[in-house]
């Protein structure tokens, strides 16, 4: 059986990394993405997977890449956008600068990402795209405005886009974690009181890891989920749909 193709843009981060792995565990093909070119050679050789050095915002630099993966590979059968920002600060703080930024990075990314993949899946007539949105999308969490409305703008995406192309047999979803593990969010994870209160904030008492949002993009991406679009999945141990009694 011809290996699936996966393109993973952000690949050399937390989430990125960890994806691959578990892709490639399955069998897959994983073309690695990223505009950080250091991590992605170490990735890449780790891996012996190839790689794309790529602005994940650039509509040009994407477009390339889809279509020379289809000159190599002859077809794209799922793409996970895992570019994103870690970004809290009193909305009264926040410079318009650095609220379009965060939009730039989470947003355009996978409207970019998401435009080109689809108009090769179109003619394949097949094809399955994951984003990350955040639990801050579908909860209200101090200091959060200008993430959650990056992430919320996502899951909006989603949903209209999966209705779009449904019936060109394209699934589109996504995943919305809780605070994960990763160097993104270093600030929060290197400092003990902060870790701990994150901690309690997750009903299932911990934070998350790589490996738990990967697992879920893994599985969106497979054909195990095959009867499933259009859908915001929330990894966050708890923390945006139910509330427990603190001991």
């Amino acid at each position: 059986m011809e290996k699936e193709t996966i393109l993973i843009f952000g690949a050399s981060g937390g989430v990125g990394s960890k994806l691959a792995k578990q892709l490639l565990n399955e069998q897959k093909r994983v073309i690695l993405c990223s505009r950080n070119l250091s991590k992605l050679k170490l990735l890449a050789a780790e891996l012996d997977q190839p790689y794309r050095v790529c602005d994940g915002t650039s509509e040009d630099e994407v477009n390339e890449i889809i279509e020379k993966t289809i000159r190599e590979y002859g077809k794209i059968d799922g793409v996970a956008n895992c570019i994103g920002s870690f970004f809290i600060k009193p909305l009264a703080q926040t410079s318009l600068t650095e609220f379009n930024e965060v939009l730039r990075i989470n947003l355009t990314s996978c409207f970019v990402v998401l435009k080109a993949s689809v108009q090769q899946m179109i003619v394949q007539k097949k094809g399955a795209v994951v984003f990350i949105s955040s639990c801050a999308a579908g909860i209200g969490l101090i200091h959060h405005e200008a993430i959650s409305a990056a992430k919320g703008a996502i899951e909006a995406l989603v949903r209209s886009a999966a209705a779009s192309y449904a019936q060109k047999g394209i699934r589109i979803n996504a995943i919305a974690p809780g605070l994960i593990d990763t160097p993104l969010s270093a600030s929060i994870t290197s400092n003990e009181a902060a870790l701990k209160a994150s901690i309690t904030f997750h009903p299932l008492g911990r934070i998350g890891s790589p490996d738990d949002v990967a697992s879920a993009v893994a599985w969106l991406l497979s054909d195990r989920s095959s009867w499933i679009t259009g859908q915001t999945i929330y990894v966050d141990g708890g923390l945006s749909h139910i509330k427990i009694k603190n001991s």
